[in-house]
């Protein structure tokens, strides 16, 4: 997989359309939207890939609305595990830390490769607009610095959001994330083509009732 995607064209920009200006409030409204309401457990079956190794497991993503993120992951057969917590962009632990920032590169990317997209800063220009057929959700166009954030629901027979950053015109990294029956997310697919990279998840379970006790944002233990 790595091979072939080593021969594809550098990927374009998700949106490739000029956008109009978007009314921040209704651009926080329909990305709040995505957030749950209540403390939230994904439970998923992970692959990874990348020109030097190739890696599988299982984990968890714990989430507190609005911004925080812990994830816990273990590869097949115990060999390596790790964990961290994420606040909004930001990564605030991580155990083992090069590991954990390998297999999470783009901090944007996962929030959306979980079927969720944060807020935008208040400095950012955001551009977008709703669908016009009835299979059309929204997109939305953050744009901070160098950095261009794109997202693109489309409802129809499924629901899917997909998601790119790019940095100074380059792709760094797109997503596309699936939603099942239940409105919550299915699978997912993370890719970074500068390595190339695909990081790709299954969920298993989600628990919307999920209880997290406050040390766990503090350590892995």
């Amino acid at each position: 997989m790595v091979g072939a995607a080593a021969c594809h064209p550098r990927p374009g920009p998700l949106v490739p359309a000029p956008l109009p200006a978007l009314d921040r409030d209704t651009a926080v409204a329909w990305m709040r939207a995505t957030l749950p309401r209540h403390p939230a457990a994904i439970r998923f079956r992970w692959k990874y890939r990348d020109d030097r190794l190739s890696a599988a497991g299982r984990g968890q993503a714990r989430i507190a609305p609005p911004d925080s993120l812990r994830l816990d992951y273990v590869a097949t057969l115990g060999v390596k595990s790790g964990a961290g917590v994420v606040v909004g962009d930001s990564i605030q632990w991580a155990d083992p830390e090069k590991d954990f920032r390998s297999l999470v590169p783009a901090i944007p990317m996962l929030w959306a490769g979980l079927g969720y997209v944060r807020a935008p800063a208040d400095t950012a220009a955001v551009y977008g607009r709703t669908g016009a057929g009835a299979i059309d959700g929204w997109t939305v166009r953050v744009v901070a610095g160098v950095d261009t954030l794109e997202y693109v629901v489309t409802e129809g027979r499924e629901r899917v959001l997909e998601a790119q950053w790019r940095r100074a015109g380059k792709v760094v990294a797109a997503s596309r994330t699936r939603f099942g029956a239940n409105a919550l997310p299915a699978a997912a697919r993370i890719d970074f083509p500068e390595g190339p990279a695909r990081f790709e998840l299954t969920v298993v379970a989600v628990d919307t009732v999920a209880e997290i006790p406050p040390a766990l944002w503090r350590s892995r233990r």
